[in-house]
């Protein structure tokens, strides 16, 4: 039987941190977040700060088989391996193949799709709570295409968006020009969802939400966690200062590095990899940006900050320990420089963050099976940001025993 919970410690303090400590601080649980860094000074610091609501279609997919092969012979493509990464990649890579099978991916837009829509329920309801309305921007996102080719290719998965109630409208001539001034005569069509939204600045948005989360009772330690120790009395972190420190839950939320945390002490082995985002932030005055512009054939999008202009995105496959490749920044500037001719590209800061990313496009969501007081929530790829309150609700249900607010089986621990 599970002990009842009280305290409880969170390992990670990126944005699906801070989101399940605010909630279960909210239902009256005494919450410790240890992190090594900060309040979202790692992955969740330098985000493309998209509320991306209607993204549920899966990185694996026919089409993406059909396209990696041309991409990765592109160094700086949208999608990259290093070669001397692919043999550590194999496991990985076999499993999004299979996630890639028309009936998996199908199972994976219906996960997907109840997330999303948990997420947008939750967030939104979530800002309210934290008098942060003024932190998410309503402008919706435009996906551009160079051709009608271009266009017809992204049909399927626009169908799939209308099957699951995604409002959207395709774009030509002067409505797009209206929807972006300034854009290359390049672009013939775009797609435009009023109902995406964006933060203001993704580690500020994190940080005011923190914030509500320790006028709630949350606590935060700056520590390095190296590793769990878990017996009949309850479960521990050990720190890396030899300290340990004991609660009746845990809740891995390290992102990225969450599998380093627990295979010590698991038999499961979660094919959790990085997918490596790349961008520079431009300064304020870089371009009159309306919205987010998404550049899918591309793999990056701009972004519009009350620091400035963001310009990145892209998948670069390669784990933890590889040095950055700060080229692909820069092609992804001379790219956007291109597609938005007035673009001040000059004074730019470079980052490069690691997003958990798992084969089917969905994280973990469930308890260790040798323990059921560790919780995982992790994995979410590229949608940390936009997932973080539904990860946060859906473990809030876990440690009060209430049956999950969406079925989870898609998301469970052992699904690999």
């Amino acid at each position: 039987m599970t002990r009842p919970a009280n305290r409880i410690i969170i390992v990670g303090a990126g944005i699906v941190g801070i989101a399940t400590a605010a909630l279960l601080c909210e239902q009256g649980y005494a919450v410790t977040v240890i992190d090594r860094s900060g309040i979202a000074e790692e992955t969740s610091k330098g985000n493309a700060a998209a509320l991306a609501f209607s993204d549920i279609m899966p990185l694996a997919s026919p089409k993406i088989l059909l396209k990696a092969p041309k991409w990765l012979l592109d160094p700086l493509g949208p999608l990259s391996i290093r070669p001397s990464y692919l043999p550590r990649l194999a496991p990985w890579l076999w499993q999004f193949w299979k996630a890639s099978q028309p009936a998996r991916q199908q199972a994976s837009i219906e996960m997907q799709s109840a997330l999303m829509w948990l997420a947008e329920t939750e967030m939104m309801a979530l800002v309210d709570r934290a008098g942060m309305t003024h932190r998410v921007r309503h402008d919706g996102s435009l996906e551009l295409y160079e051709s009608e080719a271009e266009v017809r290719s992204h049909s399927v998965g626009w169908q799939r968006r209308e099957l699951a109630g995604i409002a959207f409208e395709h774009v030509r001539g002067a409505r797009l020009a209206e929807l972006q001034p300034g854009l290359s005569p390049r672009f013939v069509a775009g797609t435009f969802v009023p109902g995406w939204k964006t933060v203001s600045e993704p580690q500020r948005f994190a940080q005011a939400l923190w914030a509500h989360a320790e006028r709630c009772g949350a606590v935060f330690e700056k520590a390095e966690v190296s590793g769990l120790e878990l017996s009949e009395t309850g479960p521990s972190v050990r720190l890396a200062d030899g300290t340990t420190h004991a609660a009746d839950r845990i809740v891995i939320c390290a992102g990225s590095w969450s599998t380093r945390l627990i295979n010590k002490v698991t038999r499961l082995r979660i094919p959790l990899d990085t997918e490596r985002g790349y961008n520079t932030t431009l300064p304020p005055g870089a371009f009159d940006l309306k919205r987010q512009l998404i550049f899918g054939n591309h793999g990056f999008v701009m972004t519009p900050l009350e620091t400035g202009v963001r310009v990145g995105g892209a998948v670069e496959l390669g784990g933890l320990d590889l040095p950055p490749n700060y080229a692909r920044c820069k092609a992804m500037l001379d790219k956007a420089a291109g597609f938005l001719p007035g673009l001040k590209t000059t004074g730019g800061v470079e980052w490069m963050g690691y997003r958990p990313s798992l084969p089917d496009s969905l994280p973990v969501i469930g308890a260790l099976p040798e323990d059921p007081s560790v919780l995982l929530a992790f994995g979410n790829g590229h949608l940390g940001l936009t997932q973080s309150a539904a990860m946060g609700r859906l473990i809030t249900d876990l440690v009060g025993g209430k049956p999950p607010s969406i079925d989870i089986a898609g998301c469970r621990p052992d699904r690999f």
